[in-house]
């Protein structure tokens, strides 16, 4: 184990545990209080879209920046400052502005943080490892995603509609998350792995689809065609409400799902390494289309929950799986660009997929919207399956 879960490994597991701890804390009630404090339905959309755009557009642009300095600590460090900072700045002021500058902010520290993070995990293990390691940090940074839900539901039973503490409360995980990010120590390079430092454009990461090698290229088409058919997990909170289900029992549903996930994370991880990556991402995202396929017509607790439980078990199989397979694929001076390449897009596709899935929504329904979704994914799994043949098991 010890050989497996290196010091950076584990602080950087940690890090992420407090940190999801802090934002999951508040993201069952963010809609609830923006909306306490005046903003409209569409307010609320154009907010998050300005933050998962920002968010999107500064992985690529950091993990590029990262490759070209041959540097990821600082990022790690002052990306999670960032979001840890944002928390209580959204209890300070409500004025519309305001909001924005703190939500986005929370958004560019994760932009800021993610490629570099990913760069660190992938640099500190082998290939054979991969998802192993990947597996366990989801599985740590899920954990927190479950504990976070759970301690806003006990406060909230507590103090009903008191919004503003939960922000305050929530900064002070984030303070942990920090000072074990100043516990990272920064690799030393060899001379010759070292890039010479040259000007980085903010969307020159734009520029690695032309660089990267052809099994990149196909995986990352593929996963950014699944992207554009898996719009929010906020459809499937709506779905339950559709069918008359209170708050309280949506939150229960979203941390048995956090807490399957977690589970989950690390065995899936290592039965990759075993049967190969790809193998794991295709049988994950099969696992997705009969999810979306089945989730419309589901009316009872027993088949959301059976939904949920599958859905963790696709979350599991692809989340740390396919950042394991991309940095399997990519030169080691490269990682951080590649990984930002696809998260970046990966955003962008899913914003649009939300957008689009919400205007399917209120079109033709639900139940459709969720088919369509099933059935595209299926056949991006067809596609992986014929496309990836010429890769190596990796």
């Amino acid at each position: 184990m010890t050989k497996i879960f290196t010091r950076a490994i584990l602080i950087v597991s940690f890090v992420s545990l407090f940190t999801d701890i802090a934002s999951e804390m508040l993201y069952p009630i963010m809609p609830v209080y923006l909306r306490s404090i005046g903003f409209s339905v569409l307010l609320i959309g154009i907010l998050e879209g300005v933050a998962e755009a920002t968010a999107g557009l500064s992985k690529g642009y950091f993990g590029n920046l990262s490759d070209v300095l041959q540097k990821r600590v600082p990022f790690v460090k002052g990306g999670y400052t960032l979001s840890a900072i944002s928390k209580p700045l959204l209890a300070f002021f409500t004025f519309p502005l305001w909001v924005f500058f703190a939500r986005t902010l929370d958004r560019l520290g994760k932009g800021l943080r993610t490629s570099a993070r990913d760069a660190i995990l992938s640099d500190e293990t082998t290939p054979e490892h991969k998802g192993k390691v990947f597996g366990f940090h989801r599985s740590m940074d899920t954990v927190g995603a479950a504990i976070g839900p759970v301690f806003a539901l006990v406060y909230l039973s507590f103090y009903p509609g008191q919004y503003i503490w939960l922000f305050i409360i929530a900064f002070f995980p984030g303070l942990i998350a920090i000072a074990l990010s100043f516990l990272l120590k920064e690799k030393t390079k060899n001379q010759d792995d070292i890039h010479v430092k040259i000007k980085t454009s903010f969307f020159g990461y734009f520029r690695y689809w032309k660089k990267a090698s052809p099994g990149y290229r196909r995986l990352t088409g593929g996963l950014l065609a699944f992207a554009l058919f898996n719009s929010s997990d906020a459809f499937l909170l709506l779905a339950m409400k559709n069918q008359g289900m209170p708050d309280t029992r949506m939150i229960g549903f979203y941390i048995f799902y956090n807490l399957v996930y977690a589970l989950l994370s690390y065995p899936i991880g290592a039965i990759a390494d075993r049967i190969g990556l790809k193998t794991m991402l295709i049988f994950g995202l099969f696992i997705f289309s009969l999810v979306y396929f089945f989730f419309g017509f589901a009316t009872s607790f027993l088949a959301f929950g059976l939904l949920f439980l599958f859905y963790a078990i696709y979350t599991a199989s692809t989340e740390g799986v396919s950042k394991a397979l991309i940095s399997n694929l990519a030169d080691k001076s490269d990682t951080a660009t590649a990984i930002g390449f696809y998260t970046s897009f990966a955003s962008i596709f899913t914003l649009l997929s939300s957008s689009l899935s919400g205007l399917l929504w209120f079109t033709i329904g639900p139940k459709a919207m969720f088919m369509i979704s099933g059935i595209g994914v299926f056949c991006v799994v067809i596609y992986l399956i014929g496309e990836m043949k010429g890769l190596k098991r990796t």
